[in-house]
């Protein structure tokens, strides 16, 4: 079953509350997105660790509900 935008969104608010966040349906479905995630939670971490952290509040609805995830993460002043 998809994921819709608003429940994508819910997920990552709920770990990251400050994130701003843009989506994007790649595909149409509701399954392959694309998220850009601005947080100061990102600031002086490697890209690799921002992105576990949004990896992170998906759990295991990624690579379930959530098919495919394009992900670009940023810092407030990015």
């Amino acid at each position: 079953m998809p994921m819709p935008a608003e429940e994508i969104i819910a997920h990552i608010k709920a770990g990251l509350p400050d994130a701003e966040i843009e989506l994007e349906d790649l595909a149409g479905d509701n399954d392959h997105w694309k998220a850009v995630v601005t947080s100061e939670a990102f600031r002086g971490k490697l890209r690799v660790a921002q992105h576990q952290m949004v990896y992170a509040t998906l759990g295991s609805k990624m690579g379930n509900e959530l098919h495919a995830l394009a992900l670009e993460t940023r810092t407030p002043d990015a």
